[in-house]
C-alpha cells in the first residue's frame, strides 16, 4: 500500500496543475447555485399558489382544477424568472464546448435550445398561449427536474457525493422527462391554429408566384422532433443512471 501511495504521488506530481482550477470550480459552483435558487423560487411560488386552489377545488367539487388562477396566471407570474434561468442555461453549452464540464455537447444543445424554443417562440410570442393550463405543467416539470440536477452538479464540483441526491438526480427524470415532453408537444399542437390564423413567422419567398411557407406548417413536424429529443435524452440519462447507480463491478484479484 505504501508503494502504491508513493507511485500515485509520483504520477500526480508529473501531471501539470491547472492554475485556473480554483477559478473554474468557483464559477461552476456559483452557476449551479444561482440556477438552483432560481428554479427553487419557481417551484415554491407555483406550489404555494397551487395548494390553496386545490383546496378550493376539493371543497367546491369543481369538475376540473385547471380553471383556477394558478393555472391561468402561471406565465405572467413566473415568466421573468424562467426567462432568466433558461437564458443563463446557454452557458451549459459554452461550458461543454470549451471542456469545462464533461457533459456531451449534443444533449446539452438539444435540451437548452428545445426549452428556449418553447419558452420564447411558442409561449412568449403568443399572448393566446400564455393563459393556457399547459404552461403550468411545462414550468412545473422543468423546475422539479432542476431541483435535483443543479444541487447534484454543485456538490460534485466540491467533491461531495450525497447518495439520496444522486439517486434522485438519476431517477426523477424517469417520469418527469416524458411528462415534460408531452406537455411541450401539447403546447406546440395548441399553438398551430394560432400561428396559422395570424401568419406569424411565416416565410414569404421572393418569387413570381409569391409563395409563402406558413410557420404553422413547419410546426406540425416539431412534436415529432420533441419525441425524438426526449427519447435521445432519456437514453443518455439511462446510461448515466446505470453508470452511477448500477451494481459496482468487483475488481479481479
Amino acid at each position: 500500500k505504501e508503494e502504491e501511495k508513493i507511485n500515485k504521488m509520483k504520477i500526480e506530481s508529473r501531471v501539470p496543475k491547472d492554475p485556473f482550477r480554483h477559478l473554474k470550480k468557483g464559477y461552476l459552483v456559483m452557476y449551479n447555485l444561482v440556477q438552483f435558487l432560481g428554479f427553487s423560487w419557481i417551484f415554491v411560488n407555483m406550489t404555494v399558489r397551487l395548494f390553496p386552489n386545490v383546496g378550493i377545488y376539493l371543497l367546491s367539487n369543481v369538475v376540473s382544477c385547471c380553471v383556477t388562477d394558478s393555472f391561468y396566471d402561471t406565465f405572467h407570474t413566473i415568466s421573468d424568472m424562467m426567462y432568466f434561468c433558461e437564458t443563463l442555461a446557454l452557458m451549459e453549452i459554452v461550458n461543454s464546448l470549451i471542456g469545462l464540464v464533461k457533459t456531451p455537447l449534443i444533449p446539452a444543445v438539444l435540451q437548452v435550445f428545445g426549452r428556449i424554443f418553447i419558452l420564447f417562440v411558442i409561449l412568449g410570442s403568443l399572448e393566446e398561449m400564455q393563459s393556457k393550463p399547459v404552461v403550468f405543467f411545462i414550468f412545473y416539470f422543468w423546475s422539479i427536474i432542476e431541483l435535483f440536477r443543479y444541487p447534484y452538479y454543485m456538490l460534485s464540483c466540491l467533491g461531495i457525493e450525497w447518495k439520496p441526491l444522486t439517486w434522485l438526480r438519476y431517477t426523477a427524470w424517469i417520469p418527469l422527462y416524458p411528462l415534460g415532453g408531452l406537455a411541450e408537444a401539447v403546447s406546440i399542437v395548441q399553438s398551430i391554429p394560432i400561428f396559422s390564423e395570424t401568419g406569424k413567422y411565416s416565410l414569404q419567398l421572393p418569387n413570381p408566384l409569391n409563395v409563402t411557407i406558413p410557420f404553422s406548417f413547419l410546426l406540425q413536424i416539431v412534436p415529432i422532433a420533441v419525441v425524438l429529443v426526449v427519447f435521445a435524452n432519456c437514453r443518455y440519462l439511462y446510461k448515466q443512471r446505470k453508470r452511477h447507480l448500477g451494481p459496482k463491478k468487483r475488481k479481479m484479484k
